[in-house]
Formats: C-alpha cells, sequence, structure tokens
C-alpha cells in the first residue's frame, strides 16, 4: 500500500487507503492501527479506513489525537468472526445488520473524523483480508477494488 500510496502522489491523483484488522485490532502482520497510518506515506493519502472487520474488533484500536482524524471510512463485516473463522466455516454468517448499526452509531458517536461508513451483512471480503498487508485503495471518485488500480476512463 505504501508503494500505492507513493505512486499517486507523484501522480497527483487523490488516494485513500483502507486496512484490515483482526480480531485484536492490528492489521495481518501485528502492526498496531497507529503506526499504518502516514507511515512512510509523507501524509499523501486523503485518509484512511478500516475494512472487512467488525468493529469489535477495531473500536478500541482506534487512535485519537491527529492520527485518530485521519482515519475517515469503515467499511465494516457485519459477522464478528475472525477472518479464520469465516474461511473455516461450512456456512456463511451473515451476522447481524442491526447490530452492525447500532455499532456504527458508537462509533461515531467517539469518532465523529469516520463519515464514511457502508459495510455488507455478507463478510465478502474476508478470505483477501487475511492476507498480510493486505487492504482497499480506492482513488477518489472511483469504487473501491481489493487490490486492484482502476485504470483511468477513457476520453472522446
Amino acid at each position: 500500500m505504501i508503494g500505492i500510496a507513493r505512486a499517486a502522489a507523484e501522480a497527483g491523483l487523490p488516494v485513500t487507503i483502507s486496512f484490515t484488522t483482526e480480531t485484536d485490532g492490528r492489521l495481518p502482520d501485528g502492526t498496531l492501527l497507529a503506526a499504518a497510518v502516514d507511515a512512510a506515506t509523507g501524509g499523501s493519502p486523503m485518509y484512511y479506513g478500516i475494512n472487512c472487520a467488525h468493529p469489535v474488533h477495531f473500536a478500541t484500536a482506534l487512535p485519537g489525537g491527529a492520527t485518530g482524524a485521519r482515519i475517515r471510512s469503515v467499511r465494516a463485516n457485519a459477522s464478528r468472526k475472525s477472518h479464520t473463522e469465516l474461511d473455516e466455516s461450512p456456512d456463511l454468517d451473515t451476522g447481524d445488520p442491526v447490530q452492525l448499526a447500532r455499532d456504527y452509531l458508537g462509533l461515531r458517536a467517539q469518532h465523529p473524523q469516520i463519515t464514511i461508513v457502508g459495510g455488507r451483512a455478507v463478510p465478502y471480503c474476508y478470505p483477501v483480508a487475511a492476507r498480510p498487508g493486505y487492504g482497499v485503495v480506492s482513488f477518489a471518485g472511483w469504487p473501491a477494488r481489493t487490490g486492484a488500480v482502476p485504470r483511468q476512463p477513457s476520453r472522446p
């Protein structure tokens, strides 16, 4: 993700980067969320987000202050299961979308800078999320794509 942030900055493209957390609020490689924000990117991403994890997995790991203010987006899973549990489960756990909405309200009350929320009852990205250092990259104005950089639209 550092390379994507640097390439976007060099090309003058606005970029956002989202991190996946495990049940302890750390990135899959064990990095603290607070340490990952702006690490080695010179602060070039517009903001950061968290994806593919339930709020109970990362809520206590959200940093405060200026670092926490850089996290503005959450696209959570409704399932409270870990990525490993989801990978090994014979049945799809859709979680509780109503409880997820309540969790979002609580998260927003404590972190009002989070103004972009979304997610799904179906944990659509958990197999990708389990890969160390993997996240979602979104160029402003483009849909978020897991691990993919969108092509520029053709001009007439």
